[in-house]
């Protein structure tokens, strides 16, 4: 785990705070579901999908990864329309859970932001996807998940090419 120092400009604001330049940041192999605005990590954004028709562009999912994992990503709104394939993002209070119809989602939700950082500058991989692990209540804290399977080695919206 690290510290960022840069400072990103923020898409919901459009300034830095002093407070964003010393945000504990977590890989991507290191989130867990959770129903918690706690997740403060960066990652690339390496594929997007394009919103169903019947979403009117709502929301997006998109492939993200960092050097230690990959994760599906949800993005709202203008989001969909600000961040593109090769974008490097900061998420600050981000939330991991699983979303009706989606799966294991890593989002802003209402209390985080993502903010542009730069473009086709970090080292990552695709494997392992966090969304396609099988996670399950733990037994001593039922407000906890852990690991109990995997379903795919890679994105199975995203898959590989060939």
């Amino acid at each position: 785990m690290g510290y960022a120092f840069a400072c990103a400009t923020s898409f919901k604001s459009g300034f830095c705070s002093e407070q964003s330049k010393m945000t504990h940041m977590l890989f991507l192999k290191d989130i867990v579901p959770a129903a918690q605005n706690n997740i403060n990590t960066r990652f690339i954004i390496l594929d997007k999908g394009r919103a169903p028709a019947a979403n009117k562009g709502k929301s997006c999912i998109a492939l993200a990864a960092d050097e230690t994992a990959a994760v599906h990503i949800q993005l709202w709104g203008e989001e969909c329309e600000a961040f593109e394939a090769g974008d490097i993002v900061k998420l600050t209070n981000g939330i991991f859970s699983y979303v009706r119809n989606s799966g294991l989602l890593l989002r802003a939700g209402k209390r985080g932001k993502m903010e542009k950082m730069g473009e086709f500058t970090v080292a990552f991989v695709e494997t392992p996807n966090i969304c396609e692990i099988q996670w399950n209540p733990d037994p001593a804290n039922p407000k906890r998940y852990i690991h109990s399977g995997v379903l795919s080695a890679f994105s199975r919206i995203f898959p590989p090419l060939p």
